[in-house]
């Protein structure tokens, strides 16, 4: 399976960890079953990368198993949230494929599903 899976949760609330700690494993099983999974960080989900990076991070563990996984952010919602240098300083492709923006389209014509959390 090809599947591409879309953080746009923020990191403000405790829903929001959820949502991101769920992507995380969806990412995992995909990667363990050996599909084609790649992990986009768009929206507000672009300030993710910095916090999990983080070892003290509840979310630490998980992220180093599904960090070969990150394909990369949303260049332009990485600016819109400040995380821009972040990313950058950790190595994060930042992605601009449509105006700035991951191209969700070329992944569906390239045959992904495409899952947001």
């Amino acid at each position: 399976m090809k599947i591409a899976i879309v953080v746009l949760a923020d990191i403000e609330t405790h829903e929001a960890l959820g949502r991101a700690v769920n992507a995380m494993v969806t990412a995992l099983d995909c990667k363990e079953a050996g599909d084609d999974v790649q992990l986009i960080f768009d929206g507000g989900g672009t300030r993710w990368p910095p916090v999990l990076a983080d070892e003290d991070h509840q979310a630490h563990d998980l992220y180093t198993r599904i960090e070969d996984t990150v394909r990369g952010a949303c260049s332009y919602c990485a600016d819109a949230f400040e995380s821009t240098e972040d990313l950058k300083a950790m190595g994060v492709e930042l992605l601009d494929e449509y105006k700035r923006h991951p191209s969700f389209r070329r992944l569906m014509a390239d045959g992904y599903q495409i899952v947001t959390f």
